[in-house]
C-alpha cells in the first residue's frame, strides 16, 4: 500500500457497507440514535432518583433503580453499535444527546418516591411507545437484524413499567 492510498483510507467517512438502502438507512440510524439520547436520559434520571430516593421503601427503590438504571445503560452500547453496522453514526456528545432526548429531565431539590415512581413509569411507557415505532420502521425496511434487537428492550422496559407500577401501589401516607 503506497502513502497516498493510505492517507486516502485514513480520510474517508464512515461509510460501513450495508444491503439497506439510503433512505432505509438515515431513517433507522435517526430513530436509533434518537433512541440512544432517550436511553442515556432515562439512565441519567433513574440514577438521579436512585440516589435520592427517601422513605420508608428506601432499601427496596433504592435498590430497584439501581437495577433498572444497569439495566438501561446495558443497551446504549447494542444501539450505538447497530447504527454503526448498518452504515450510519450516532451520538457523539452529552450535547448530542441534549439535543435529541425526549425524555424529560428532573432537577427538582425534591421529588417524592411514589412520584420518582410514577415518572419513570410514563418515561419508560412513552419508551416503548417509541421501540415499537422503531420496530416498524425496520419491518418496514426489512431489517429484521434490527428490530430483533428492539424485541428485548420492549420487554425489558415493559418489565420495569411493571415494577415500578407494582411498587408504587402503597398508601401515600405511608411516604414521607
Amino acid at each position: 500500500m503506497d502513502m497516498l492510498e493510505l492517507k486516502s483510507r485514513l480520510a474517508a467517512p464512515l461509510h460501513t457497507p450495508t444491503s439497506l438502502g439510503s433512505n432505509a438507512v438515515r431513517d433507522i440510524s435517526g430513530a436509533l440514535t434518537a433512541l440512544l439520547a432517550d436511553m442515556f436520559a432515562l439512565y441519567l434520571k433513574t440514577k438521579n432518583f436512585h440516589w435520592h430516593v427517601s422513605g420508608a421503601h428506601f432499601r427496596d427503590d433504592h435498590l430497584m433503580l439501581d437495577e433498572q438504571g444497569a439495566q438501561i445503560l446495558a443497551t446504549t452500547d447494542a444501539i450505538a453499535e447497530r447504527v454503526r453496522k448498518i452504515g450510519g453514526t450516532t451520538i457523539r456528545s452529552t450535547g448530542h444527546v441534549v439535543r435529541l432526548q425526549r425524555v424529560l429531565d428532573n432537577d427538582a431539590d425534591y421529588v417524592t418516591p411514589l412520584d420518582m415512581l410514577a415518572e419513570l413509569r410514563d418515561d419508560n411507557m412513552q419508551l416503548i411507545a417509541r421501540l415499537r415505532e422503531t420496530h416498524q420502521l425496520c419491518d418496514e425496511n426489512r431489517d429484521v437484524a434490527t428490530a430483533s434487537l428492539i424485541e428485548p428492550w420492549i420487554d425489558e422496559a415493559e418489565g420495569r413499567v411493571w415494577f415500578l407500577f407494582e411498587s408504587s401501589r402503597r398508601p401515600a401516607s405511608t411516604e414521607s
